[in-house]
């Protein structure tokens, strides 16, 4: 298996791409190689002054970089950006997923235009993952969608299902619809009607989701679309920051509250694991044809390791087939809501 990683897209630059590889390399199955794609000759320069070198890790040259600054459809026309070169060894199967901490919406753009999408799969989305006290809660869309029809969130829920069975582990996946309050009536249009379509389907629909129950444990998958989805997850990142420069503010300023935080430094440190976003490393884009994992644009090296990481799982188990298997026990419900 090979895994095809974008060295030049992210805001930290190549240098923290070959950090996030070197990391890596140390923990992944001898049968998994890594295709490090970007200009050759700087990245050449980068690993061997790292001492990253490793024998299953290949430089493929790409002369062209997609900036974080650039619009999706112009990065279209850079052919031999590192995102174009990525996407098309997946495409042309040398490599059987990409991880790129790169422009979203340029790598969404090269995915979706290379791979095109899953069969009745009509839009694709991202999936995020929010920490509850019981464990996790997968997300989507996560911005790939700002409108979305009533079939379309249905499709999201299967995608959300399958990844929280094959990637977290959760047998049964609890999915709910977010929205602005738990009685059956509350909704717009779109959300109203979906709901109606989820309560057809074979997954386990428990209702209506509030934006407070997104981290309590109730559900393993919430669904909503992209215009939504993209504001709890920025929001959801400036609240963890908030909250963790606030404690840092306030153990500073009192002394008794130092000596508290020394006291709970162990469990401090394993709740701050549990809502660090680099533990995942990227986000899959779900119901493309392919696998592709698209992290933040300052990630760090341990981001793109776990990214890396999360990728070689997605492809040994399999998800899209799972997806493609779901969607067939459904679409019943897709196609008739679709016309």
């Amino acid at each position: 298996m090979r895994i095809a990683v974008d060295a030049m897209g992210g805001d930290r630059g190549p240098s923290t791409v070959v950090d996030g590889v070197k990391m890596i390399m140390r923990d992944l199955p001898s049968d998994v190689e890594l295709l490090v794609v970007g200009k050759s000759r700087h990245l050449k320069r980068l690993f061997s002054l790292k001492r990253a070198d490793h024998p299953r890790v290949h430089l493929v040259d790409a002369p062209q970089v997609v900036k974080m600054t650039d619009k999706p459809r112009d990065s279209l026309k850079l052919k031999d950006s590192s995102i174009a070169t990525a996407t098309r060894l997946v495409k042309e199967g040398e490599a059987q997923a990409l991880v790129t901490p790169g422009n979203t919406g340029a790598a969404m753009a090269h995915m979706m235009m290379s791979w095109r999408l899953l069969p009745e799969i009509d839009r694709p989305a991202l999936a995020g993952i929010l920490p509850t006290p019981t464990g996790l809660t997968t997300v989507l869309d996560m911005g790939a969608n700002v409108d979305c029809k009533p079939h379309h969130l249905v499709q999201f829920a299967i995608m959300g299902v399958c990844y929280a069975r094959d990637m977290l582990g959760i047998e049964n996946p609890r999915v709910g619809i977010l929205t602005i309050g738990e009685e059956e009536t509350k909704g717009n249009e779109q959300v109203l009607a979906a709901r109606q379509l989820l309560k057809k389907s074979t997954l386990l629909f428990k209702g209506n989701a509030e934006g407070r129950d997104l981290m309590t444990g109730e559900f393993d998958v919430v669904v909503c679309d992209g215009f939504v989805g993209n504001i709890v997850l920025k929001f959801a990142e400036g609240f963890a920051k908030f909250i963790i420069r606030g404690l840092k503010t306030e153990v500073s300023n009192s002394l008794v509250a130092m000596l508290g935080a020394v006291a709970m430094a162990p469990a401090v440190k394993k709740f701050g694991k549990r809502v660090d976003a680099s533990e995942f490393g990227a986000v899959p884009l779900m119901g493309v044809n392919g696998v592709g994992f698209i992290g933040h644009g300052g990630s760090n090296a341990k981001a793109i390791s776990n990214a890396i990481r999360s990728a070689v799982h997605f492809s040994k188990r399999r998800v899209n087939d799972r997806i493609t298997d779901l969607v067939q026990e459904n679409l019943h419900v897709i196609s008739g809501s679709a016309k």
